[in-house]
Order: C-alpha cells, then sequence, then structure tokens
C-alpha cells in the first residue's frame, strides 16, 4: 500500500530537460523516495503517460499531455486503485496541466480570467467538469512540486526535489512570528488576518513605504502573509496609497532572504502563477523563488484574487484558514485540503466569487511536509512501532476528512450557470443601483444573474438555517484605466436574492 503518489508525465518531460536531464531527474526522484521511506512514508512514481503503468492502475494513458480531462481521468484511475494519504504532482502546468475550471464571475475586460486554472480537481473523487461548482467538496490532499514552465534543463527541478528530500519539521513556535506584507489601502484587512492567525499584527509591513528591497532580517520569520497587488506575467507585487502603486515585492530582491522551511500564504492576484519565465526573458516568479530558495509550502491564486477593503472574505479567508492548520501541525497537503474544505464550511452557499476563490489557490511543495511539530503530540505506548502509529493516525484524518468533503459536496448550495431570460422587478433594479453605487460601479455595469443548485441532500438537523438564495447577481467593474497592468484594479458587487428581494450584497477588491 502506498502513502504518496508521485504523478508525472515522462514525455513532457523529456521534450523540456532531454534524455539526460530526465535520468537525473528520476535519479532525484528515487532519492525522495527513499528519505520518505525513512519517514515512514511509502512513496511511489507513475508516469500519466505510461501504457504499461496505467494499465495496472485499470486506467487510460495520457496521450495529449495538455488534456486537463486526460490528466484528471487518469489521477482518478490511481487514486481510485491506491487511496494515497498524498498525491504529489511533479511538473509545472507544461508537464502536468491545471484543470481549466470555468471562471463564473468572467466579464472580460472588468475580469478577463477565462478559467480559474488550478488543481482543485484532482482533490476531488468527482469526474472532470469545466463547472467549479462540482468540486465543492474535496476530499484529497494534493500539492505540486513544479519544475520552471518553459525550462530547457532539469537543474531548477532537481533543486526543488533536492529540498524536499532534505526537509525536517520545526517546532510550531517557530512560525509564531511572522512576515506580513500588505498595501495602505488594505491594513484593516490585513492587519485582522495577522490577528486571527498569530494574535497580533504589530509586525505588519506597508507598502508604501516599504519595499521593494526588503532587509533580510525583515524575511526571516518563517511565516509570510502577503496581501499585496499581482500582475499577469509580472514579477513584481505592488503596493497602494491613494492612486499610488509602487512595486512592494520583486522576485529579484527576495534573492538569498528566504530561510528552507518557510511557508508563504499569498493572497495577491497571480500570486502563484507559473508563468513562462524562460521564453519571456523574465525573472522566476516570486512563488518559484520562495520555492528554489527552500521554501516548504507556497500556497496562493493563479488568477485575479479577490477581498474586502476592509474586513475578510474570499482570498483572506482561505489564506488564514491555510496558515492555521500549519501552526496546529498539518502537513502543508493537509493544510491546503482543510483550507478549502473550511472555506466552503463557513459560508452558507458559494457565490460566484467564492467559486472563483475556492477553484484559484492551489499548493505549491511537497505536500507530504510537516514544517511544524506541535507541543504534546500524541506519544506512542511502548512496543508500538511508531511508523506505523503515525500511519494509522494519518488515516483515520484522511477517512475523516474524505467523509467532511462529501458531506460538503452533497449539503452545499452553490451558484450555478449563468441564468437567462430573468425579469427584474423594480425593487431588485432599484437595490442594484445602490449597491452599484456604493460599490463605485454606478451605472456603468449591468448585473449578470446566476441561478443556485440546490443541495442533493439537505445538511444536519440544528439551528435555524438561512435562507437559500434564489439567485445572485454579480458585476465587475474596472473603474481606471492606466498604462500598466497594476493600474487596472476591478471591484466586484454580490448581490444575493431570496424570494424576489435582494437581502444582502458583498463588495470585493481585486487583489
Amino acid at each position: 500500500m502506498d502513502d504518496k503518489i508521485i504523478v508525472t508525465n515522462r514525455a513532457a518531460l523529456m521534450a523540456k530537460h532531454g534524455g539526460a536531464g530526465v535520468k537525473k531527474v528520476k535519479k532525484a526522484i528515487d532519492g525522495l523516495i527513499a528519505a520518505d521511506a525513512k519517514r515512514g512514508i511509502r512513496s511511489r512514481l507513475v508516469y500519466l503517460d505510461s501504457a504499461a503503468a496505467m494499465k495496472r492502475f485499470h486506467g487510460k494513458a495520457v496521450d495529449d499531455r495538455t488534456s486537463a480531462r486526460q490528466n484528471k481521468e487518469a489521477v482518478d484511475a490511481i487514486v481510485r486503485a491506491t487511496n494515497p494519504d498524498y498525491l504529489m504532482i511533479l511538473g509545472a502546468p507544461d508537464v502536468v496541466p491545471h484543470q481549466d475550471m470555468t471562471n463564473p464571475a468572467f466579464d472580460t475586460p472588468d475580469d478577463p480570467d477565462k478559467d480559474a486554472s488550478g488543481d482543485l480537481p484532482y482533490a476531488c473523487d468527482v469526474p472532470y467538469s469545466r463547472d467549479i461548482a462540482k468540486f465543492s467538496g474535496p476530499t484529497r490532499v494534493v500539492g505540486r512540486l513544479p519544475d520552471s514552465t518553459g525550462a530547457r534543463e532539469p537543474s531548477h527541478l532537481l533543486d526543488l526535489l533536492a529540498a524536499a528530500e532534505k526537509w525536517r519539521s520545526h517546532d510550531a513556535t517557530d512560525y509564531g512570528t511572522y512576515f506580513g506584507l500588505s498595501t495602505q489601502s488594505w491594513r484593516k484587512s490585513t492587519g485582522q488576518s495577522l490577528f486571527n492567525v498569530f494574535g497580533n499584527s504589530a509586525a505588519l509591513t506597508l507598502a508604501p513605504p516599504s519595499g521593494p528591497n526588503h532587509p533580510a532580517s525583515r524575511l526571516r520569520p518563517l511565516a509570510h502573509f502577503i496581501n499585496c497587488h499581482g500582475a499577469l506575467s509580472d514579477p513584481n507585487f505592488y503596493g497602494e496609497k491613494g492612486n499610488s502603486q509602487p512595486i512592494s515585492l520583486t522576485s529579484d530582491a527576495i534573492k538569498g532572504k528566504i530561510k528552507p522551511g518557510t511557508v508563504a500564504a499569498v493572497e495577491c492576484c497571480y500570486g502563484a502563477e507559473l508563468y513562462d519565465s524562460v521564453t519571456l526573458s523574465l525573472p522566476l516568479p516570486i512563488c518559484q523563488r520562495y520555492l528554489i530558495q527552500g521554501a516548504y509550502g507556497y500556497f496562493g491564486s493563479s488568477t485575479i484574487a479577490y477581498g474586502p477593503a476592509e474586513g475578510n472574505g474570499a482570498a483572506d479567508l482561505i489564506t488564514q484558514y491555510f496558515l492555521l492548520a500549519i501552526l496546529d501541525g498539518a502537513s502543508i497537503g493537509r493544510a491546503a485540503l482543510l483550507a478549502r474544505q473550511q472555506f466552503v464550511q463557513q459560508t452558507a452557499e458559494l457565490d460566484p466569487i467564492d467559486l472563483k476563490t475556492l477553484g484559484q489557490f492551489n499548493l505549491l511543495g511537497d505536500p507530504s511536509i510537516h514544517p511544524a511539530v506541535t507541543t504534546g503530540a500524541t506519544s506512542v505506548p511502548k512496543g508500538v512501532d511508531p511508523q506505523q502509529a503515525s500511519r494509522l493516525e494519518r488515516r483515520a484524518r484522511r477517512a475523516k476528512m474524505h467523509a467532511e468533503g462529501e458531506r460538503l459536496q452533497e449539503t452545499k448550495p452553490t451558484a450555478s450557470r449563468k441564468a437567462t431570460k430573468v425579469r427584474k422587478s423594480a425593487a431588485i433594479q432599484k437595490a442594484l443601483a445602490n449597491i452599484a453605487r456604493q460599490a463605485g460601479i454606478g451605472t456603468r455595469k449591468d448585473f449578470t444573474p446566476f441561478d443556485v443548485k440546490t443541495p442533493t441532500r439537505a445538511p444536519p438537523r440544528g439551528g435555524k438555517a438561512p435562507p437559500v438564495a434564489s439567485r445572485y447577481h454579480v458585476a465587475a467593474y474596472r473603474p481606471k484605466k492606466g498604462p500598466r497592468s497594476t493600474d487596472t484594479r476591478s471591484v466586484a458587487a454580490v448581490a444575493k436574492e431570496v424570494s424576489g428581494r435582494i437581502v444582502g450584497y458583498r463588495i470585493y477588491m481585486e487583489r
């Protein structure tokens, strides 16, 4: 029985790194597998494009490495046959693609992300689909260890595998101090996030005035929480104060400053986008710069992410939940699964922005790494094999999380497809106009209605549940234009309709 399955595509690695490079990668994977064995984790490598390997799992080999459907079906076959505790995707999206989930908030040019690309479907038992709502009940512990997109030799991937081989746990108190970075405009929201995770916001750094050349001492803590602006194929994050959006962090400026063992939760738009820095002649993405310096895990978004200017919601919450699980002693993979499940749990139903948030946040790193060990861990009785005890305890946790994922999938109402032929009453039109003015949208954009998919079974009895929306109305708008991608920031307004009237709304700012 396998504890960890490592999946990749050999032909894709060959195309990028050549035969000699793939031999080096295979040797490094063997080293990781041997190190895992010493830690009590039985790991196995599976090539998704191997007909012989996939036949053993009663699955079909991937013959089109760009096909999200083929890769999802192959991974599902492997997981059904092996039921691993950890699934590690090895390679960037040009080796094993992200899944092509449709962004329910897509409305070009105001929200230009046609897809909310990510690895969420690999973490779910349900079949391939482009509808994020189909994946509201994640059940699997999944992480991706990415080589460099567009790479022509394997040195980057070899370094990441070497770091994964040598990891060691720290005491949880080592993650009690943090590097927190926020725009001036979101200081209250970020301060609340930091307080929720660490119990204080005293170490919050604001941009401006700080950045992008932060001293090594500021970046030394092992826990990082960043809430700034990001942009497509951009090695920088940006601050904000009024109309000023100076650079707050850069890929090059953090070289040599990230300590091995660092875990980062990053709200920024495109904060975990694995763009092709080789072909574009750009510095590495910030997420890759973290990993190449020995960071254990990086949790961030592949596309435009949203959160409120004040208070917490969407990206604020899912990143908080990830770090809280790390501090509680979870592996980075289990922390990502718990963050996804808790994000679904915390809302009565998932509106289109919630769904995009769920789909776009991904874990980069070996999911079996345990950054922090909490004090008072369960002791092993005398005469009991510690590794076997750990495996049994882990299996019990997985079974519990699997059951919770199935429950969420079956009971959580979600926004569904865009509604058609919806007549808005005068009262609804007036309420939406008021919300648009509140969001700074005015009359420039109409609201798009979304139907709500009701659950297949009712949630457990107990307490009065809030009324389920009969429809959601969503409007995204970019209020200003400028010469750079970082000069255009979307605002999204989401209104909830119940029984023919608007009963609530939320306003989000593009991160």
